[in-house]
C-alpha cells in the first residue's frame, strides 16, 4: 500500500486527560517519571500546562505551577510542550490588561511552552489579538482556535471566517476544538474539507470522547487533510477525555498513513498510567463512558468531572441531572455561548445557583453580569433582554473589545504583591487569582502547603463493613486528646456509624447530616431565622463584606461577596433596615443556613 500523508499525534494525558477524567489532580511528581518514555515516543507535541492546570496546582495541590513547567521542560528535552491559553481570559476567569497578558505569554515561553494554543470562549477573534501578536514576538507557534459549537446562531462559514481572521492575524496553524465532542463524522469531513479550501495552514483536531463519535471524526478529519489530532494514552482516554493514541495510531497506520509512533512504547507508556490513575480514584468522573446526553446538555468533558466534584463538595451531587437540564436554558438565555472555560463555568454555576436556590436568576453570579454587559465580549447570538435588565439595569453595554477598556495592570499587581512575590512569576500566579495565590505564595514562603490528601485505594471501603481510619488530637481546656475515627457502612445510606476512640477508650455514634444547629454550634454563628438574617444559598469563601454595623440597606443592596464553584456571586439584602450584625470576614469559609449578617427591619 503506498503510503499517504504523515499524521501528526499530540498527547494531552498531561493536561487535558487528567482535567477531564480526574478533576485536574495529577500532580508533578507522578508525570515526571513517565517523560523520558514519552519524549522517545514520537509524538509530535504534548499539551502539558494550561487549561484548569495552573488554578488546580496552586488551589488544591500546592505546587508551584510554573515550577511544574520547568521540570517538564528540563524532562522532555526533545518535544515541543503545549499549553491552552484562554486568549485575553489567560488561565483566569476574567479579561485582563494587555500588559498582562503579555508578560504572562513571555514567561510561559521562557520557562519551556513551545506551542500555544489560544481560544476565545465566544470566538470573538478581538480577544485573540494581543496574545497572537506576544506569541509571536516570542518566537514561539501561535495556534487559533475554532471553539466548534451547535447552536442556533453557528453555521459553518462562521467558522471558516474566524479561521480566515486568525490566518491574517498571523497564526501558524488552526485548531478545532471540540469540547463537548459535538462533531459528528460528517459534519467534521464538511468543515475541514472546507477550512482546507481556503487556508494553506496545517490543521489540529482535538475532541472530546463523550459521545462516543470521536474516534470517526478523527478518521474523516483526516481523510480530509487533516494533519494534526490529539489523542489520550489509552489509560487516560475515552469517556469525557480522547480517542486513545494507540487506537489511532495503529488505525491510521493501517490505513496507508505514516504514523511515527513507538508502538511497544506506547504500551509501557499505557501501562504506567494505569497504574497511576488508581491514586487518584477518588477524583474519577463518574462519566467515564459514552454519555449520549451530552448532545443535548452539550457540557464538555473537563467541565463534566469537575461539575460533578464541585456539586458534589456542596453536598448537592443528586441534583446533577437538574444543573445539566438547567445549563442549555441558561446557554440560550445567554445568547448560545460555547462550553469552554471560562463560559463553561459562568453558564455551570449558575446553572447551580439557579437550582440550588430553587428559582431561576433569584442570585446572579458576577460574571453572569459582566458577561451580559459586553465584559468577555460578543455574545454569538441575541441574550434575553429581561434577563439583562435584571443583572445590570440601566448600565451601559459595551460593544467593543474589552480590553480597550482595561490600563495596564503589571504595576500595581508587582506593588500589590511586593510583600509576598519573590519573583515575576509570583506576580503572575497573583494576578491570576488574587487570593488564593496570595494565600498559597504566603505559605509557600512559610512553608506550610498542605496540598489535598489522596486516600489510598487500600483506606476505602471495599465491601460493606470496610473502614476508614482518621487520627488527630485535638486540645481543649488544656488537656490534649488523640482521636481516632472509623467510619463503617455503605457509602449510600442516608445514616453512618462512626466509631471514635478517645485516648484508647472506644465510643460509637450515629452521624446524621449535619443540620442547622450543627452549623451553628460548629461555627458559633446564629442559624438564619427570618428574611432579616441574610444567609447564602450554597458553601463558599467570603471574598469582601460590603457593609458594617449601623450601615442603611435597600432590598437588593449587596452586602457581602462570596466565591463558589470558582465563581463570585454577590448576596443582596431581603428587606430593608439598619445591619445589626456582622458575623463574618473576608476569608471566612460559610454555608448555608448560618445568618451571616443581620439586619434590623
Amino acid at each position: 500500500m503506498q503510503k499517504k500523508n504523515p499524521v501528526f499525534f499530540t498527547d494531552v494525558a498531561l493536561r487535558d486527560g487528567h482535567q477531564s477524567l480526574l478533576a485536574t489532580r495529577l500532580r508533578t511528581e507522578d508525570m515526571l517519571p513517565i517523560c523520558d518514555k514519552l519524549d522517545r515516543a514520537g509524538y509530535w507535541s504534548l499539551e502539558v500546562w494550561g487549561g484548569a492546570t495552573f488554578d488546580s496546582c496552586v488551589r488544591f495541590l500546592k505546587e508551584d505551577p510554573w515550577q511544574r513547567l520547568r521540570q517538564l521542560r528540563q524532562a522532555l528535552p526533545n518535544t515541543r510542550l503545549q499549553m491552552l491559553l484562554r486568549g485575553q481570559n489567560l488561565l483566569g476567569y476574567r479579561h485582563y490588561a494587555d500588559d498582562v497578558v503579555e508578560a504572562f505569554i513571555a514567561k510561559s515561553a521562557e520557562n519551556g511552552i513551545d506551542v500555544f494554543r489560544l481560544f476565545d470562549a465566544l470566538n470573538d477573534e478581538r480577544n485573540l489579538i494581543t496574545a497572537v501578536k506576544a506569541v509571536k514576538s516570542n518566537q514561539k507557534h501561535a495556534q487559533g482556535t475554532l471553539c466548534y459549537t451547535v447552536s442556533p446562531v453557528h453555521a459553518l462559514d462562521s467558522f471558516i471566517d474566524l479561521a480566515l481572521k486568525l490566518e491574517d492575524m498571523g497564526c501558524d496553524s488552526i485548531a478545532i476544538k471540540d469540547m463537548a465532542g459535538l462533531l459528528t463524522p460528517a459534519a467534521t469531513e464538511h468543515l475541514v474539507s472546507k477550512l482546507k479550501s481556503r487556508t494553506d495552514l496545517p490543521l489540529f483536531l482535538h475532541s472530546h470522547a463523550t459521545s462516543g463519535m470521536a474516534e470517526m471524526c478523527q478518521l474523516k478529519a483526516v481523510e480530509a487533510g487533516c494533519e494534526h489530532i490529539d489523542t489520550a494514552i489509552s489509560s487516560f482516554a475515552g469517556g469525557t477525555s480522547h480517542p486513545p493514541t494507540e487506537t489511532m495510531a495503529v488505525a491510521l497506520r493501517d490505513a496507508g498513513y505514516q504514523v511515527d509512533l513507538d508502538l511497544p512504547l506506547l504500551k509501557e507508556i499505557a501501562d504506567y498510567f494505569k497504574e497511576i490513575r488508581k491514586k487518584y480514584h477518588q477524583y474519577e468522573s463518574a462519566y467515564s463512558g459514552v454519555d449520549t446526553g451530552v448532545l443535548l446538555n452539550q457540557v464538555p468533558g473537563g467541565m463534566m468531572s469537575n461539575l460533578a466534584n464541585q456539586l458534589k463538595e456542596q453536598g448537592a451531587l443528586d441534583r446533577i441531572s437538574e444543573v445539566f437540564e438547567e445549563i442549555p436554558r441558561v446557554r440560550k438565555d445567554l445568547g448560545y455561548p460555547p462550553l469552554v472555560t471560562p463560559t463553561s463555568q459562568i453558564v455551570g454555576s449558575q446553572a447551580v445557583l439557579n437550582v440550588l436556590t430553587g428559582a431561576r436568576y433569584k442570585t446572579i453570579s458576577n460574571e453572569v453580569k459582566r458577561y451580559l454587559q459586553g465584559g468577555y465580549g460578543r455574545a454569538p447570538g441575541k441574550v434575553d433582554a429581561s434577563l439583562r435588565a435584571q443583572a445590570i439595569g440601566n448600565e451601559m453595554v459595551l460593544d467593543g473589545r474589552p480590553a480597550d477598556l482595561l490600563r495596564n495592570e503589571m504595576p500595581k499587581l508587582r506593588a500589590d504583591a511586593e510583600a509576598f512575590a519573590k519573583t515575576e512569576e509570583d506576580v503572575l500566579i497573583y494576578a491570576m487569582f488574587p487570593d488564593i495565590g496570595q494565600l498559597f505564595l504566603e505559605q509557600r514562603e512559610q512553608g506550610t502547603l498542605k496540598p489535598e490528601v489522596l486516600i489510598a485505594p487500600e483506606q476505602l471501603a471495599a465491601k460493606p463493613g470496610a473502614a476508614l481510619a482518621t487520627e488527630f488530637n485535638i486540645s481543649l481546656h488544656g488537656e490534649t486528646y488523640n482521636i481516632q475515627l472509623t467510619g463503617a457502612g455503605p457509602h449510600e445510606q442516608h445514616q453512618r456509624h462512626l466509631y471514635l476512640t478517645v485516648d484508647g477508650i472506644p465510643e460509637e455514634v450515629l452521624l446524621e447530616p449535619l443540620n442547622e444547629y450543627t452549623a451553628q454550634n460548629e461555627s458559633g454563628r446564629p442559624v438564619s431565622r427570618g428574611p432579616g438574617d441574610i444567609s447564602t444559598s450554597m458553601p463558599g469563601n467570603v471574598v469582601e463584606v460590603l457593609v458594617k454595623v449601623g450601615d442603611k440597606v435597600a432590598i437588593g443592596n449587596p452586602v457581602f461577596v462570596i466565591e463558589a464553584m470558582k465563581m463570585e456571586t454577590e448576596i443582596k439584602a431581603q428587606v430593608a433596615g439598619s445591619v445589626s450584625a456582622v458575623h463574618i470576614q473576608k476569608g471566612d469559609r460559610v454555608t448555608p443556613g448560618e445568618a451571616l449578617i443581620q439586619i434590623k427591619i
